[in-house]
């Protein structure tokens, strides 16, 4: 299971739309279309690696060869028809032989590493440029401080121009934590192609610090949610008075009730009780 490098870069390149349709204006669009360009290099840079790089190999298995030539030649110099005579010739051919052998020896380990040094200094020098871009995503985050969005602090003359609320900024940042996020990735690219300690730990530390980086943006994410939190909490729990003009046309309606209709509950409560035994009121007849 690896890494799909084309849908890596199809991730880069929908983020890079998505920065554009929602923040034209901003100067986070054209870092987004370079971190696009950075990955699409990037990946041909990986497979160019996974690669053998079959001019080096010949070259090495030249140099082997005629090392290997030389060195059947220095031995066939050596006669043993006659110890004896011949020690002092035998020392002086066998000197000059393990020198040769010894730099035959150290050749080879340097020709043999030679294709992995030189795929180890093409990683390093696309990985430092990958490491270039993670720091100018970070210098466009730094301006998008939520305390001053929250406080409102009176701007100086040299602050930064905000013009942006909470939602735009919260997606402001999400951008630059995906885009940290692909960066880690990318750089993973170069472990699936060769496997070299010092790259693989080089990748590593890039990993690390877009993590760290993408860390604290997220930090600042979560203090906008949490303040807008906080704030639709409070609104809930403040109780709402009723508007003036909506008590006064119930108060008038109460006083204004039609002829023939029951009496309000108060009036009600009000009238006095009659007792049962007590005999009936008496009423003058209306006269005929």
């Amino acid at each position: 299971m690896t890494l799909d490098a084309d849908k890596i870069i199809a991730t880069a390149d929908t983020l890079a739309l998505r920065v554009a349709e929602r923040f034209p204006e901003a100067g986070l669009v054209k870092v987004a279309k370079d971190f696009s360009q950075v990955a699409r290099q990037m990946r041909g840079d990986a497979l160019l690696l996974e690669r053998p790089n079959w001019r080096l190999r010949l070259t090495t298995i030249g140099i082997l060869t005629a090392g290997v030539l030389l060195f059947a030649l220095v031995f066939k110099e050596v006669h043993f028809s006659s110890p004896l005579p011949e020690v002092a010739t035998l020392v002086q051919i066998i000197e000059p032989a393990a020198n040769i052998a010894i730099l035959m020896a150290l050749g080879i380990a340097f020709i043999v590493n030679l294709e992995a040094r030189w795929k180890r200094k093409q990683a390093l020098t696309s990985l430092h440029s990958l490491r270039s871009m993670i720091h100018v995503i970070d210098m466009h985050q730094l301006t998008k401080d939520p305390g001053v969005l929250l406080d409102a602090i009176e701007p100086t003359a040299s602050s930064p121009k905000r013009s942006m609320g909470r939602i735009e900024i919260q997606r402001y940042l999400d951008y630059c934590s995906e885009m940290l996020s692909i960066s880690g990735k990318i750089a993973a690219l170069y472990t699936q192609s060769i496997q070299d300690a010092v790259v693989i730990e080089t990748v590593t530390e890039l990993e690390t610090l877009s993590t760290n980086l993408s860390r604290k943006i997220w930090q600042k994410i979560m203090i906008l949610d949490q303040a807008a939190r906080e704030r639709a909490r409070h609104e809930r729990a403040t109780p709402r008075q009723a508007a003036p003009e909506q008590v006064k046309p119930q108060q008038a309606a109460t006083k204004q009730a039609a002829p023939g209709q029951a009496a309000p509950a108060q009036a009600k409560s009000a009238a006095p009780k009659r007792d049962p035994k007590a005999p009936p009121e008496q009423t003058n007849p209306e006269p005929a």
